[in-house]
């Protein structure tokens, strides 16, 4: 079994590619994929998305703000609200990302400090976003002792080093299918270097279908796509991949 440990169903195409998110579970079923995480933004889409999952019991939430959205509506009160209720997980997605807002970085840290200390306020898991800003996204994950809540590095294209230090401050590494892309040579070898208790797959659905579906809408279902090239990497095999990025899932966000 599989596990999509990061997807954003609230995105996906329910006009042309699927019937409603039923169909999206229902095609990730027959794919073997059996848990969902789906990962909230913003605050103000974040109800619509937990209308959207809450009938389906093997879906659970994230709430929070993105880096690249720290320009959207925001109140701790509401944040801490929608971060409470039982079907959120985890908090996040939230970081930094100096690569497409460097010019939004000071109100990104302050974003990002809040929802690490509720993050330890409310003992749930971080789900990190970063780019171009290694330094400070350890330092604030240190700052804030998020070694307390513990985490995750999603969509990870850092270096070995940048993992490493994630790792020691008890964070997963989650791979994305960024690693199938035939210009990602130093993933791959940070990947082989990584030891699979420490990581987790996903799609970040609807964006970066893995090969060999690039160029189309990701989905849950593709995940498979992600554990097979992890188990092409590390030559193991591939159900063995599958059952440690699930449990992984679970010691994480469902302790």
């Amino acid at each position: 079994m599989f596990v999509d440990s990061h997807c954003h169903l609230d995105k996906l195409d329910y006009q042309e590619l699927h019937n409603g998110i039923q169909d999206v579970i229902a095609k990730a079923k027959a794919a073997n994929v059996t848990e969902l995480l789906s990962v909230g933004v913003t605050l103000d889409s974040f109800p619509n998305m937990l209308e959207m999952i809450e009938p389906y019991d093997n879906v659970y939430a994230s709430c929070g703000v993105h880096p690249l959205d720290v320009d959207s509506d925001f109140a701790l009160d509401t944040l801490n609200e929608y971060a409470s209720h039982p079907r959120v997980v985890a908090i996040g997605e939230t970081g930094l990302d100096y690569h497409y807002q460097p010019e939004t970085a000071e109100l990104q840290r302050l974003r990002f400090e809040q929802q690490v200390d509720l993050a330890v306020k409310l003992n749930k898991p971080l789900i990190i976003h970063t780019r171009n800003a290694r330094e400070d996204t350890l330092d604030i994950l240190r700052n804030g002792q998020a070694q307390r809540c513990g985490g995750v590095i999603h969509c990870f294209t850092e270096d070995l080093a940048f993992a490493e230090a994630a790792m020691e401050l008890g964070f997963y590494i989650s791979i994305s299918g960024i690693v199938t892309f035939r210009q990602a040579t130093e993933l791959k070898q940070v990947v082989k270097a990584l030891p699979l208790e420490r990581l987790l797959i996903e799609t970040d659905s609807p964006y970066l279908a893995p090969v060999p579906h690039r160029g189309k809408q990701n989905q849950p279902a593709y995940v498979v796509e992600v554990a097979a090239y992890i188990a092409q990497l590390k030559g193991c095999p591939l159900h063995e991949v599958g059952q440690k990025t699930s449990e992984n899932f679970r010691n994480l966000f469902l302790r």
